[in-house]
């Protein structure tokens, strides 16, 4: 006979921890809530021993199969799940990332407004204890920054002074000072590790959680399908230990990431039109910069600098909006007297989804196959004219010469195949990410994004995973 539990998790993810920790903060005291997550518990000193895999994406590549083998799509598959192996960066959206048909005529708006949204923001902050300024110019604010920003370099000062309102120290979840769970960021530039616990992973912050008594954990336990009946969701079946177990639910709540939520949705029975369509991510590209005077690396971590200069505005109409990053990894030159003049900046893109950018069931019925064609046109257009949008950034500084590196295979970003909305016609979640037929079913995470917009996703995945509790629980 199936356990029977009042909540069933599906991954360990931000996504899912998040929603977890309002869960149990309202739940009963005899509240049971069953926790499947596919992979091991890694702890730190394991990722330790094995950098060079976890640097190397691990073992993803192996859940899934793809037409185009040169374009990784990053997932860890372990307690925490990329928790564990993020840099840390966590700016929100601005107010028209989420109306991009509105403000800009291009893609579509979301199905919730920056001020719905806002409080559920500045709560995913207080968990994850970022820093940042509390006068950031992107975005309005209720309240302070839980931590003080890092300090910028000299290169990031320059650049704040010729660009006011637009230049700002980065928020991240890497600590500006010391917490009561982890130390100060001690910038050493190997954040998908980080080898003093300092970043904020699901394991240092919240695995109090998975120990609640009345949370179960199975671990090496990966879902296969949700049990559907009409137009609810019964529980769901998993595999432990070689055998496949059932287990009923009230609700139920996927939170693997945008690859394997379409799949277990589809292996259930729940089609849409949209359904796995739109797979992106943004795309970013590397400048090497030579500064002529002027030393750089002051900075107290890993990336210390964002720059607003070609994120909005008419450009924004005719191709994506990019964020600046400036980095503060110690990498030198070799000519004396010369050895920090350089800095490395990094632009990251926005991009729209395409409905020929796909993941579906491969023809074993089980693996997620990944379609890709590349990106949008509106993204092209951005890199095709980056050297010419940067010239007015680096003109602001003493710039001896200057690279444009090559595109990056991957932002380790998944987004865009489970999209949220108003209409059930034209998207697989309503806007409080629940599956617009069956109505206690939850699927949260990236997947979810109409628009991938230039800012990391992390900090608005969390904020959307409270989103969500606030008003299913309620």
């Amino acid at each position: 006979m199936p356990q029977r539990y009042d909540a069933i998790f599906v991954g360990t993810s931000f996504a899912s921890s998040f929603f977890l920790h309002a869960y149990l903060a309202q739940a009963p005291a005899d509240a049971r809530v069953l926790v499947l997550e596919r992979g091991p518990h890694r702890p730190l000193a394991w990722r330790l021993q094995h950098r060079a895999q976890v640097r190397g994406w691990g073992e993803s590549r192996g859940f899934y199969r793809t037409s185009n083998r040169d374009k990784p799509w990053v997932t860890h598959v372990e307690l925490g799940g990329n928790s564990n192996c993020w840099w840390g960066c966590t700016p929100r959206m601005t107010p028209a990332d989420l109306t991009m048909r509105t403000s800009f005529g291009v893609g579509v708006d979301w199905p919730v407004r920056y001020e719905e949204l806002e409080p559920f923001y500045a709560e995913a902050e207080r968990l994850l204890q970022v820093a940042g300024p509390d006068d950031h110019p992107a975005f309005p604010r209720s309240g302070p920054y839980p931590l003080p920003p890092h300090r910028l370099s000299d290169v990031d000062r320059i650049l704040a002074d010729a660009f006011p309102g637009e230049f700002v120290p980065q928020p991240c979840a890497r600590p500006s000072v010391a917490t009561a769970k982890r130390a100060r960021c001690c910038a050493n530039g190997v954040c998908e590790i980080c080898p003093i616990d300092s970043k904020f992973t699901v394991l240092n912050e919240l695995a109090h959680l998975f120990e609640d008594p009345r949370v179960t954990l199975l671990l090496e336990a990966p879902c296969t399908g949700v049990d559907v009946e009409g137009a609810v969701a019964r529980g769901v079946r998993f595999e432990r230990d070689g055998r496949e177990e059932e287990a009923r639910g009230d609700l139920v709540i996927l939170g693997a990431n945008a690859l394997f939520n379409p799949v277990l949705l589809l292996r259930s029975g729940l089609e849409h039109r949209e359904l796995g369509r739109g797979l992106n991510e943004q795309v970013g590209v590397n400048v090497h910069v030579l500064l002529d005077g002027v030393d750089n690396f002051q900075g107290s971590t890993s990336v210390t600098g964002h720059g607003y200069m070609l994120y909005g505005g008419a450009r924004r109409r005719e191709r994506a909006g990019g964020l600046l990053e400036t980095w503060n990894v110690p990498l030198l030159r070799l000519e004396p007297g010369k050895y920090r003049q350089q800095l490395r900046l990094r632009v990251v893109f926005e991009d729209l989804r395409q409905p020929q950018n796909r993941v579906r069931l491969a023809d074993d019925g089980v693996t997620p196959e990944i379609i890709w064609d590349g990106h949008s046109d509106y993204t092209q257009r951005a890199l095709e004219h980056v050297e010419e949008d940067l010239g007015p950034v680096l003109g602001a500084l003493p710039v001896e010469s200057f690279e444009m590196g090559p595109v990056d295979e991957t932002e380790a970003h998944i987004l865009g195949t489970t999209v949220f909305g108003e209409d059930p016609r034209e998207s697989v979640l309503d806007r409080r990410l629940v599956h617009h037929r069956v109505r206690n079913l939850v699927v949260l995470g990236g997947g979810a994004f109409p628009t991938s917009t230039p800012a990391n996703p992390t900090l608005t995945i969390c904020a959307l995973s409270l989103w969500s509790a606030a008003g299913v629980l309620a």
